[in-house]
């Protein structure tokens, strides 16, 4: 009995502690920043469903910015990418208002607790970055990053069997990931990698993608011998029509490039550079060594 009433009196004094810092803690955080999503999401997410606090995007200055970063996947697919790495990522990602963080599928998990309560999507990519794998390797790979919380796929399709005329096996590759996507109301994207095909190859890619339902077209991966161009964007556009996304991705380096790719009628813009292009879009100069300064 001693020790039971030596265990409670432990417990009560911790609670105390706990509950005092818990207490300063809201005292002297009048302000709440988009790195408080990455420190304590369980937090942000209870004081945002209690409709208690606002977000200032800090560096999104202007409505123009803003109407970009929507359309920006925020992109970090380097195979060195470290934990400090992806969660800057989604700090970005929460501060500028990016449609979503895309990253590798072993990071899903780490992104999305980042992410919780932020709004901003987690994407990951789905047989990355050759293609190469085989259709149920594809449709696992899908299924297990959205078990792990990943509500985009951006898979990209078997190269070697569209060059060869295997249409029936890009179509199966691509159905796969899709209905996996769709059974839970997710978004598939498929990418085509562009650099690779000749423009018959490519419309033929798209029309494929849209008939195995696919939501979105993306241009490339962003490791292969090219990147994304005005000239592909406006070609996927005119096959796929008004009723499937574009997205353009590879090589899309500043605000310039990305309003040439929107302006072709990409919906989506697959970038790592996503700060850079937002800062320029809110009236900032960036400079070589990333720094930025207003410019009017």
């Amino acid at each position: 009995m001693k020790d039971d009433s030596n265990i409670e009196d432990l417990v009560s004094q911790i609670t105390d502690v706990i509950l005092a810092r818990l207490g300063s803690s809201a005292s002297e955080c009048h302000l709440h920043h988009d790195e408080c999503f990455v420190k304590c999401p369980d937090r942000m997410h209870s004081l945002i469903a209690d409709g208690g606090v606002r977000f200032g995007l800090t560096g999104a200055e202007s409505e123009a910015a803003r109407e970009v970063a929507r359309h920006i996947d925020h992109t970090l697919l380097k195979p060195d990418a470290t934990r400090d790495e992806i969660l800057k990522v989604c700090e970005e990602g929460v501060r500028y208002g990016f449609a979503s963080v895309c990253i590798n599928p072993i990071w899903v998990r780490e992104a999305v607790c980042a992410l919780r309560g932020s709004g901003v999507k987690v994407c990951t990519v789905i047989g990355f970055p050759l293609g190469a794998n085989s259709p149920d390797t594809k449709a696992y790979e899908a299924r297990r990053s959205i078990f792990d919380g990943a509500s985009e796929l951006d898979m990209v399709i078997n190269v070697g069997a569209l060059k060869s005329g295997d249409h029936d096996l890009v179509s199966r590759d691509i159905r796969g990931v899709v209905e996996v996507g769709h059974e839970y109301g997710y978004i598939c994207k498929v990418i085509i990698e562009t650099a690779l095909l000749t423009d018959d190859e490519k419309v033929s890619a798209c029309l494929i993608a849209k008939e195995a339902g696919a939501d979105f077209v993306k241009t490339s991966t962003g490791f292969s011998k090219g990147g994304a161009t005005a000239a592909d964007v406006a070609l996927m556009r005119r096959v796929v029509g008004g009723q499937m996304g574009v997205k353009a991705s590879g090589g899309v380096k500043d605000l310039k490039q990305a309003q040439e790719m929107i302006r072709a009628g990409a919906t989506r813009i697959g970038a790592s550079v996503g700060v850079k292009i937002i800062q320029e879009a809110g009236g900032r100069s960036v400079s070589a060594d990333g720094a930025s300064t207003h410019s009017y």
